[in-house]
């Protein structure tokens, strides 16, 4: 099954808690400099129109990126990624949103690389096209799960892999956790993220409690909710799951949240959370 396209949810809310924490982590690895790698499982096109039919169907960013696009009282953590966006909107107006292939290569070095896996046949080639003529971007059409093992331990000795699976399939909540015991057996001080989405919880505590099985310490969690858990469809929240995050990213997240969840949820059916779920 491949029929899931991120172009019909691009800056929504999910996408605004994935890409803060992930440009968080990213800027903390800039501290030092020795050289990462960055290792994108599920990479998508890298860029999206907001104008695109695809977008406009849903309007899924208008409750997103686009309630923070033109706000002045913007925490740091918060400016880091609308600045970042707009990198890529010449003009002041909000046309195109960046995945996280896209951020991620914004932040590169050139001591840095990154390897971009996707496996759809019609965005591989957008995304092949949209790195082509970088440097230090690798870009393969590959089940991204599998990098895990071929592409760790990196070279570098120091790597961030992200993994945010569509979970069209049950297995894909299965399988992340076994993506990540594969690539902590090779490579124990990677700075690991899956994100998630919150469709039904039962799926999510599926994968904390896989995770706590594989006896993995430094596993910290961070949730926004817009609204309860419910069984009807529909995602209500989303999370990363981050493990060995850098030290800061704990309290970064607690300090955001509560103007994330305000902003973006208005209705005031919103909520978050930042909790270990395995201490250090």
């Amino acid at each position: 099954m491949l029929s899931y396209r991120h172009s019909f949810h691009a800056g929504n809310h999910a996408d605004v808690l994935k890409h803060i924490v992930q440009l968080l982590i990213l800027r903390s690895l800039k501290e030092k400099e020795k050289g990462f790698l960055y290792l994108d499982t599920h990479s998508g096109v890298g860029r999206y129109s907001l104008l695109s039919f695809e977008s406009e169907k849903t309007g899924e960013y208008l409750e997103g990126v686009a309630r923070l696009w033109e706000r002045n009282d913007l925490p740091e953590e918060i400016a880091l990624y609308i600045d970042e966006l707009k990198k890529i909107n010449r003009g002041g107006k909000l046309k195109y949103y960046a995945g996280s292939p896209l951020l991620a290569v914004q932040q590169l070095r050139e001591q840095d690389r990154a390897i971009l896996t996707e496996l759809h046949p019609n965005d591989f080639p957008l995304l092949r096209q949209e790195f082509a003529k970088a440097k230090n971007v690798q870009t393969k059409r590959e089940n991204g799960f599998h990098q895990l093992k071929s592409a760790l331990p990196p070279k570098e000795r120091r790597g961030f892999v992200l993994i945010d699976p569509p979970y069209e399939l049950k297995e894909d909540y299965e399988l992340v956790v076994q993506a990540i015991e594969e690539g902590y057996k090779r490579f124990a001080t990677g700075v690991y993220a899956i994100w998630y989405p919150v469709v039904l919880r039962q799926h999510t505590k599926r994968i904390v409690r896989g995770l706590q099985e594989t006896g993995i310490r430094k596993i910290l969690q961070i949730e926004l909710a817009v609204r309860p858990d419910s069984d009807q469809r529909g995602m209500t929240a989303s999370g990363m799951i981050v493990i060995n995050p850098p030290w800061q990213l704990e309290q970064q997240m607690k300090n955001i949240l509560p103007y994330l969840t305000e902003v973006l949820v208005p209705e005031g059916t919103g909520s978050w959370t930042v909790e270990w779920i395995t201490p250090e």
